[in-house]
């Protein structure tokens, strides 16, 4: 059975072009413009993976992370927080802080982020 990653972004050109790369390496997408979407689709199916923007207008992914992480449920889901230029955030701080298991800036290989994407999905199964 495939694995599953949310894919939240509010580029579309980032969505399409992540989403097809996912889905080549074997994962079933499910796709959020927003946060506020994106969080209502955890709750009713958490996912394998959450592959989220930082920058997005209403609910941003640092707020999606915190609900996530406050969630019982859900504090263990792996998630990789995307950053665009000017917004880099330490990795280190992110999974400190807010168990962030990666930080990708943008733009970045489409290729690399589903290598990625495998080995996070790797690690939470192996816990």
């Amino acid at each position: 059975m495939p694995k599953i990653v949310h894919l939240c972004d509010d580029e579309n050109h980032i969505l399409r072009t992540a989403e097809l790369r996912l889905r080549l390496s074997g994962f079933d997408v499910r796709l959020s413009r927003d946060g506020e979407s994106a969080w209502q689709a955890i709750l009713q199916s958490p996912p394998d993976l959450l592959i989220t923007d930082l920058q997005m207008p209403g609910v941003d992914g640092l707020e999606l992370v915190r609900r996530i992480r406050a969630n019982p449920d859900l504090q263990d889901l792996p998630i990789v927080m995307l950053t665009g230029k000017g917004f880099e955030i330490s990795a280190e701080e992110m999974a400190q802080q807010w168990g962030v298991s990666a930080v990708v800036g943008k733009p970045f290989s489409p290729r690399e982020l589903a290598k990625l994407a495998e080995q996070c999905v790797a690690a939470s199964a192996a816990v």
